[in-house]
């Protein structure tokens, strides 16, 4: 039987509580959203962990139970990534024009992104397993995760920085483009897509949909070269 299918099986026989209470959570982080006029620190993301960890210690549920009951909404982070291509073929003829110059741009960002995480981690004597964890960081969580796992680190803390980068990139990054005065809506989605991933590309879409597709492109491109450089730069330079 096929992997989706397992699941819709799955889904059949076992009881809903979780899946449930994740899609209450997002509802009810977007109600908080707009409550707040959707201010570019009120990001729906942070507000749906907070409610779901603060449900989960009310209750007394353990994250293994819980994630047994909503992996579903794991299982869809797969199509929601793939049709990240639809903005991007919709504003193709901007990005074929740019191609080169952000595939550089990303490449560059990337890179540079591992190294001031792992460079902080190195100066504060951080474990090992904790400096591997934080290389992956800015590229999207299951490639992240698997860089992480070859790279000698914990893929489940790199998960969470991955969320904790995301989240942080798509509330401060439109403001500090703003302060940097870069108008350009190209590089602005290069900048949030290479720094926040998925959850960043979420809000640059919401803004606008050349930023949405560049971020897209930007992810995409982000996580191909740290699934590729990444792991040979770590054996060069840590053996």
């Amino acid at each position: 039987m096929s992997e989706l299918g397992e699941i819709w099986v799955y889904l059949a026989r076992e009881p809903l509580a979780a899946l449930t209470a994740t899609l209450l959570a997002w509802l009810g982080a977007l109600r908080l959203q707009r409550a707040c006029r959707r201010h570019p620190l009120a990001n729906p993301v942070l507000f749906a962990v907070l409610i779901l960890a603060a449900g989960l210690l009310a209750s007394g549920i353990d994250y293994r139970s819980y994630f047994e009951g909503a992996q579903f909404v794991h299982f869809l982070l797969g199509p929601a990534t793939v049709a990240l291509a639809v903005p991007l073929y919709r504003q193709w003829h901007a990005v074929r024009r740019s191609a080169l110059l952000a595939a550089l741009s990303v490449v560059t960002g990337g890179l540079l992104a591992a190294a001031v995480g792992v460079g902080i981690a190195l100066a504060l004597r951080a474990a090992p397993e904790v400096v591997a964890s934080l290389a992956p960081r800015s590229v999207t969580t299951p490639v992240a995760m698997g860089i992480a796992e070859r790279i000698g680190g914990l893929p489940s803390l790199t998960a969470a920085l991955v969320i904790a980068s995301g989240i942080t990139g798509a509330a401060l990054g439109p403001l500090v483009l703003d302060m940097a005065r870069v108008r350009d809506m190209r590089a602005r989605g290069l900048a949030i897509g290479t720094a926040s991933h998925g959850i960043g590309t979420a809000r640059a879409l919401s803004v606008n949909a050349t930023a949405g597709a560049f971020s897209g492109l930007a992810m995409g491109l982000n996580a191909l070269a740290s699934a590729l450089l990444l792991p040979l730069l770590w054996r060069t330079l840590f053996g």
